[in-house]
């Protein structure tokens, strides 16, 4: 019996990688085994870095958290262990977004929790 190869299927295949894979330099855009092994590390590294992003904008809330709290004569220990044991159901993510763009809110909730 004749081997049966599907090339419409494994051209479709090919294509479809080949397009995701536009835009990179040279030989990893259009040859099929370099372009193949770049699709796969990119996709790789799309599923580690969507971990790592949440990772680093966890610290660099934290980061601006605690700068703003320190303003107020709190470090930011304190401060999240205040408004912990008070019930205050702000996330780091509000928080940082209030000590940046809105200094007056943030310090009305520390004013709120230090008492």
């Amino acid at each position: 019996m004749p081997r049966s190869v599907n090339s419409v299927a494994s051209r479709a295949r090919r294509k479809k990688v080949l397009k995701e894979t536009r835009g990179n330099f040279l030989s990893r855009r259009n040859v099929w085994t370099v372009a193949k092994n770049t699709y796969e590390k990119g996709l790789t590294y799309a599923y580690r870095d969507r971990k790592t992003k949440k990772r680093n904008f966890r610290a660099l809330w934290i980061t601006r958290i605690n700068a703003a709290a320190r303003q107020h004569g709190l470090t930011y220990s304190q401060f999240m262990g205040k408004l912990n044991a008070q019930n205050v159901g702000l996330n780091r993510k509000v928080l940082a977004d209030l000590a940046m763009n809105d200094p007056k809110a943030f310090e009305a909730i520390v004013n709120s929790v230090k008492e």
